[in-house]
């Protein structure tokens, strides 16, 4: 089974929109090995950073960007799509500064 990837790369002049294919099982859910070879391929070195975001950073400080953030993983039966209305309104909630504990 097939899943697109649709990804953001963070450089400093700005973001980049791109997208990846990736052979997957039965299941249609990529494993981090997978996507991490689909990053590879596409000349991403990278490694995760935040698993449950699903964001991976450059291996080599010297790279030309600072993060890769999955927006999107479309197996063509089931979605993923990050809720950024969603994380909007949480970060806004959210503290900024530290706890005064």
């Amino acid at each position: 089974m097939e899943c697109i990837v649709r990804f953001e790369v963070k450089y400093p002049e700005g973001n980049k929109q791109l997208r990846g294919l990736i052979w997957t099982g039965e299941d249609g859910h990529p494993t981090e090995d997978q996507l991490i070879q689909m990053f590879k391929d596409m000349k991403y070195n990278v490694r995760a950073s935040e698993r449950e975001q699903l964001q991976f950073v450059p291996l080599d400080p010297g790279a030309g960007y600072t993060s890769i953030r999955i927006t999107e993983l479309d197996t063509g039966k089931e979605k993923y799509t990050e809720d950024r209305d969603l994380k909007n309104v949480i970060s806004t909630l959210m503290p900024k500064g530290p706890l005064g504990l």
